[in-house]
């Protein structure tokens, strides 16, 4: 058995189906809320599960927080998204899987669901994500807008996969959500650039999907036209023309994040953020009118 944790923020259109998802199946869900300003926890409170909040900081700091301080049922969590689904044969070899002596964290595929279809074919499918973990033994670093897990130990994979509504709030909130997120690409892209390095013996001979595509991306930051390249590679050699109107909508959509992430780092190299003067001490004031005798 495990328990779950639900990462959210403004999730009040997602929330209900992701719990009604994973109540049936789980004794032990906690909702870790980054102080929503909409009705998140008002309708997360509606189930039995406990709620807690904790301000944002990091994805990467968050999770690590919430595996440190929150407790749990048991020594197994699963990390679920607002708008993913746990599904009863995902829980099910999940559930399996915790018998592990030696395995310390499980990754597990994406099914990204867009425009009412499954973009199968230009989402990298299967696209594995740090999901089923032993508590004490895994944590994340921050990495772009996102995280990287860090395992003390040998991690698995799960055959099951679950469904991610990734544009289930509407094209508005995609696009707000992913102009923040270019923010902290930028940022780490110029990180990369300056400091970091390719890493080609996992990206020729990785031992699985999840290092040969994070080397990948490492190498994307290098490449001149990176839009464009990434709409011919999801397009064309990942046949996402295959995945129909929605295959085609969303790899414009991440040709243009693309173009985003270069754009600000062009503006951090060229219009860096300025540096605020450190505060001074408080002085005494000092009065203007005369002295009284």
């Amino acid at each position: 058995m495990f328990s779950i944790y639900i990462l959210t923020y403004n999730e009040e259109t997602e929330i209900a189906a992701c719990l009604e998802s994973a109540v049936a199946l789980c004794d032990d869900i906690i909702v870790v809320d980054s102080l929503s300003r909409d009705r998140t926890l008002e309708i997360a409170r509606r189930y039995p599960v406990r709620t807690v909040e904790h301000a944002f900081e990091s994805h990467g700091k968050q999770r690590t927080w919430m595996l440190n301080e929150l407790s749990t049922k048991y020594d197994w969590a699963y990390i679920l998204e607002a708008d993913e689904r746990m599904t009863p044969e995902l829980y099910a070899e999940c559930a399996q899987a915790t018998q592990s002596e030696t395995i310390v964290g499980y990754y597990v595929a994406e099914r990204v669901m867009f425009m009412q279809h499954w973009i199968r074919h230009c989402t990298q499918y299967p696209r594995y994500q740090m999901r089923l973990l032993r508590k004490g033994k895994v944590w994340f670093d921050d990495y772009g807008h996102t995280e990287r897990e860090v395992c003390n130990g040998p991690h698995g994979f799960i055959q099951a996969t679950y469904p991610h509504y990734t544009s289930g709030k509407g094209f508005s909130r995609w696009l707000e959500k992913h102009n923040r997120y270019s923010t902290d690409e930028a940022k780490e892209t110029l990180r990369q650039l300056e400091s970091g390095k390719v890493r080609w013996r996992d990206l020729l001979g990785g031992r699985s999907e999840v290092e040969r595509r994070h080397a990948l991306k490492d190498l994307s930051m290098r490449l001149p036209g990176r839009p464009l390249l990434r709409f011919i590679y999801m397009y064309v050699l990942l046949g996402g023309f295959l995945d129909g109107r929605a295959g085609f909508t969303w790899c414009v959509l991440q040709a243009f994040y693309e173009y985003l992430i270069l754009l600000k780092v062009w503006e951090l190299r060229h219009n860096p953020p300025p540096v605020l003067p450190q505060s001074q001490p408080d002085r005494p004031a000092v009065s203007s009118s005369p002295s009284q005798p």
